[in-house]
């Protein structure tokens, strides 16, 4: 009987707020990889002796108050890249890439909001998502095993939005944006949650206003792509709805992806 990876993304909006969160799920989900966004810290911030505590090793890449992305590794992992081959022309925090010990490549992602159309985030964020592309396509191929988690802060289609009428001209769900998260994937991505059957108005994402969660008035914003090779060897994925309730949670909930590991 094979073995299984766990890969585990999760926006916790703040790490340090919700360190004792973090620690609690890797308790009780033990995951082999734990990819984090919106870490809201600089490195020497991060609580690297924490985790460490819990068995996990930290690769961070952190920027002090906004964005920031990790991966927490059960062992230590190889860290590729920071950025889009470690651009520091770019001063926002947004990937960090690992070559992990299970044979694919794993990149941690925070894609921008947007914020509003005809902005200066807006147009950032269009931009970032070619710039992801021509990122994947100078590194990798469509036969490479590359597992791309994170918040994406856009709803890939109707299904992924609570009302989609609503929110149909809205950041997040407009078909400019569902565009450009389709010209990334066109690389070769595989969208691991609709490979398996899942229910009705599953998300991952509430607004903390106007009782959302509870209302389940939510966006699936948080997602696992894989190339064909990895995604072959993906058994299932699950959104922890419990970890968005509770005292003090992250607006996201994680998403977990379990792959086959051969002996």
């Amino acid at each position: 009987m094979p073995l299984m990876v766990k890969v585990t993304t999760w926006n916790v909006n703040s790490v340090n707020s919700r360190l004792e969160r973090v620690k609690a799920f890797l308790a009780r989900e033990s995951p082999d990889y734990l990819c984090l966004q919106e870490l809201k810290c600089v490195d020497e911030k991060f609580p690297h002796e924490a985790f460490l505590e819990c068995g996990y090793h930290s690769a961070i890449f952190g920027q002090k108050a906004y964005n920031g992305v990790a991966v927490l590794s059960k062992e230590p992992v190889e860290i590729l890249f920071k950025n889009f081959d470690d651009d520091i022309s770019d001063e926002q925090s947004r990937t960090i890439t690992v070559r992990t010990n299970h044979g694919f490549d794993l990149i941690s992602a925070y894609v921008p909001n947007g914020q509003s159309f005809g902005s200066d985030k807006y147009a950032y964020k269009m931009q970032w998502l070619k710039r992801a592309k021509s990122f994947l396509n100078r590194h990798w191929s469509p036969s490479s095993a590359v597992v791309l988690v994170g918040d994406f802060n856009i709803a890939p289609d109707d299904r992924d939005v609570y009302d989609p009428v609503a929110w149909k001209d809205h950041i997040h769900c407009s078909p400019d944006e569902r565009r450009a998260l389709g010209e990334l994937v066109a690389f070769g991505l595989i969208d691991t949650f609709r490979m398996h059957e899942q229910g009705d108005s599953l998300f991952s994402w509430w607004d903390y206003r106007e009782m959302s969660f509870s209302r389940n008035k939510g966006l699936r914003i948080d997602i696992i792509y894989c190339t064909p090779p990895q995604a072959a060897k993906c058994r299932r994925v699950t959104i922890d709805r419990e970890e968005r309730s509770g005292e003090k949670p992250s607006d996201h909930a994680p998403v977990t992806a379990v792959f086959d590991w051969p002996e």
